[in-house]
């Protein structure tokens, strides 16, 4: 089986005045990740009309280049900080592309 490009839509809404701290948080996963095997694009947005909402929209060659970015010191460096700064944990939906 040949392997499939992988597309990532993952949200995070930050704590109330925690909004500065998760963006800059989010921001320092941008450069590394960008330079990971497999990655496509990996673009963090911000939403105009609601300040504490952020959104990765990002494209991975296979499953197994995702696997490897979760698994990465910079994210790993992160997750034990996202109960201090979000609301809940991120909504991660993994997005296959068939066409």
């Amino acid at each position: 089986m040949s392997a499939k490009n992988v597309t990532v839509v993952a949200t995070f809404e930050a704590k109330p005045g925690k909004e500065t701290e998760l963006k800059k948080a989010l921001l320092s996963l941008v450069a590394p990740t960008r330079k990971e095997a497999g990655c496509v694009n990996y673009d963090l947005h911000q939403s105009p009309d609601e300040l504490r909402k952020f959104l990765f929209h990002e494209n991975w060659t296979s499953k197994a280049h995702l696997d490897a970015h979760l698994k990465n010191d910079h994210i790993q460096v992160l997750l034990p900080r996202m109960d201090d700064l979000c609301v809940g944990m991120p909504e991660i939906k993994i997005w296959e592309q068939i066409g």
